[in-house]
Parts: C-alpha cells; structure tokens; sequence
C-alpha cells in the first residue's frame, strides 16, 4: 500500500467542541487537497454515528475516523491535535464517551488497507509517550515526522 503523507492534512491545537466538528474539518481538508470525493465528507459523519472510532487509552486519548475506499482518491493520513479533548463513542462500547484529543483520519484507497493501517495505528495508540509528543510537536513538521515515524 502507498502512503502519501502531506504536511497540508496536518493540525495542531484544533479548537473543536464536539467529534462532528473535527471530523467534518478533516474530511474537508483531504477533500480540498483532491485525497477524497465529496462524498466521503458525509459518509464518514455517518459511518462515526454507526461505527463509532474512539480507541479507549490513557490520555492523550485517539479516534481514528474512516469511511470506505471507493471514496478515496489517493491513500492518506490527516492528523490533529485537538485544544482540549472532545467525547467520542468507544469503538469497544457506544454507551461509553471517550475524551479524545489526537484524531487520525483514514483516506485508504484500497480493500484490505484499512486492516493494514489499523495495525500501525495500533502502535501509536500502545505509545503513551509518542502521544504525548504528538500533542507537544510545535511545528506541524516535527508532528508529521512523528506520524511518518509511527506508520513507516
């Protein structure tokens, strides 16, 4: 699977109130940048409602929104760091609300990509430390060489 990272989809200290804000503002960004087709803005919204993305953790607490591959026009990550944490559903458990203030959005263009990137993700949500560094990065440089870091 090809990975094309840009440093345009990434986010630091994003004021956001609710998990719907930070999802639309993301998918519209992969959106602006040609990753993904309209479509996929209101796809993710509802697929997050039925398929909720919080990953339970310590803090810095991370969700990673997806919707399907035939949405996506090239494979990508959009990274933000959120001001302060919003609730997300638990992917574990939609009665639980999780505060999560590191949200990775999923544009992979292929069929079986998405278990693939889980996996690597997964790392990232098992690295206390490095979520910790992604929510301190000062440039989006030094937080996009995190994630590259991570996802490599």
């Amino acid at each position: 699977m090809k990975l094309e990272l840009d440093e345009k989809l990434v986010f630091r200290d994003v004021k956001a109130s609710t998990n719907q804000e930070i999802i639309q503002f993301l998918a519209e960004k992969l959106y602006e940048n040609n990753y993904v087709n309209e479509d996929y803005i209101a796809t993710i919204q509802a697929r997050e409602a039925e398929y909720p993305t919080g990953l339970p953790s310590t803090p810095p607490g991370i969700a990673i929104p997806h919707a399907n591959f035939e949405m996506v026009r090239k494979t990508t990550l959009a990274i933000a760091t959120l001001e302060n944490s919003v609730q997300f559903q638990s992917m574990d458990d939609k009665s639980v609300q999780l505060p999560i203030q590191i949200v990775i959005m999923m544009a992979i263009g292929e069929p079986h990509g998405q278990v693939e990137m889980l996996q690597k993700v997964v790392s990232i949500i098992q690295d206390e430390p490095l979520r910790a560094q992604m929510i301190a990065a000062k440039t989006d440089q030094e937080l996009l060489n995190l994630l590259e870091k991570a996802v490599a």
